[in-house]
C-alpha cells in the first residue's frame, strides 16, 4: 500500500512568518509598554537571535569591505612604489652615463694639456668597422672643421691612429692596431727606432701588437719602456704615447730585435677621440 506524499509548508516560508509575528509582537509590547510573558520569549529565542545573525552579517560585509579596501591601498602603493623604482633607475643610469661622458671628456682634457703643444678638436666616434676593435671607425667632424688626410688621432692617453678619409662632416680613422697599419716609433729611454705593426689577431688573444726591427745593439731596452712617435716618421708628429714593451727577443740577423707591446689606448671602448689639427712636416 502506497503511502501519500506530504505536503507542508517549505521551511523558508515558516522562517519568514515566525520573524513577521516576532516584529508584530515587538510592535504590540513596545507600544503598549508590556513586557515578559509570552512576548518576552519569542523575543528571546526568535528575534533576538535573528538580530545576532543580521549583526554577524553585517559586520563581516564591513570587514570584507575594509579588507577589499586595504587591499586596493596596497596595490596602489605597490604601483607607486614600482613607478618610483623604474624612475630612479632612470635617474641613476644617466646619471652614471653622465659620469661616464665627465670622465672622457677629463681624460681628452687632460690629453689635450700632455700635447699643448699641438691644436686639438674633439670629435666622437659615430660609427666602427665590421670587426669587435676600433681598427677602423668614424668620427663626426670632416672638412668643415679643418680635418685633412694624415692628422693623427689620440685618445685614452695616447696614439689611436690616423685620418685616413676626410667628408665635410665626417672622416675616416685607421687605428695602428690594424692590420696594414705600420708606425715609425722610438724607445722613449733609448732613443732605439723600431716599427710598431697593427696585428688585430695579436689584440684578441693577448691585446698586444707587434714591435719589429728595434736597434738595440747594447741591450738596454727593457721590457716595460714607453714607446712613442718617432722624429723619422712621415706622418706621425714626434714623441706620441704608443703603449709599453711587453717581451723582446733578438732576431735570427743578430743586428734588430722583436716582440711586442701593449698599447696604452683601450680600442674596444672608443667613444671620444682628439683630431691634432697639424699635419706632419716632412721638408718636402
Amino acid at each position: 500500500m502506497m503511502r501519500g506524499s506530504r505536503s507542508g509548508i517549505p521551511s523558508k516560508f515558516i522562517l519568514i512568518i515566525l520573524g513577521i509575528i516576532s516584529v508584530v509582537f515587538l510592535f504590540i509590547s513596545y507600544a503598549t509598554g508590556f513586557s515578559g510573558g509570552p512576548l518576552q520569549v519569542v523575543a528571546d529565542y526568535v528575534f533576538i537571535p535573528m538580530q545576532r545573525g543580521i549583526d554577524l552579517i553585517g559586520s563581516s560585509i564591513s570587514v570584507s569591505s575594509a579588507d577589499a579596501k586595504t587591499k586596493q591601498e596596497l596595490v596602489d602603493e605597490n604601483e607607486a612604489l614600482q613607478a618610483e623604482v623604474e624612475r630612479l633607475t632612470n635617474q641613476l643610469t644617466k646619471t652614471q652615463l653622465q659620469q661616464s661622458e665627465l670622465e672622457t671628456l677629463q681624460e681628452l682634457f687632460d690629453l689635450s694639456q700632455t700635447y699643448s703643444e699641438y691644436p686639438t678638436t674633439g670629435a666622437h666616434v659615430i660609427a666602427r668597422g665590421t670587426s669587435n676593435w676600433f681598427d677602423t671607425f668614424t668620427i663626426d667632424k670632416g672638412s668643415n672643421d679643418g680635418i685633412k688626410v694624415n692628422m693623427n688621432v689620440i685618445a685614452g692617453g695616447g696614439l689611436v691612429g690616423i685620418v685616413t678619409d676626410v667628408g665635410k662632416n665626417y672622416s675616416v680613422v685607421r687605428s695602428i692596431i690594424d692590420d696594414t697599419s705600420n708606425v715609425s716609433a722610438m724607445v722613449l729611454s733609448t732613443e732605439d727606432q723600431c716599427i710598431i705593426s697593427g696585428d688585430l689577431q695579436g689584440m684578441t688573444e693577448k691585446n698586444m701588437i707587434g714591435l719589429s726591427k728595434l736597434e738595440d745593439s747594447e741591450g738596454h731596452v727593457l721590457t716595460g719602456d714607453s714607446v712613442v712617435t718617432s722624429n723619422i716618421s712621415d706622418k706621425y708628429l714626434q714623441g706620441i704615447l704608443i703603449g709599453y714593451i711587453d717581451q723582446i727577443s733578438d732576431d735570427e740577423n743578430g743586428l734588430t730585435k722583436s716582440g711586442t707591446i701593449t698599447p696604452v689606448v683601450d680600442f674596444r671602448h672608443l667613444t671620444d677621440v682628439l683630431v691634432i689639427l697639424q699635419l706632419k712636416e716632412t721638408g718636402e
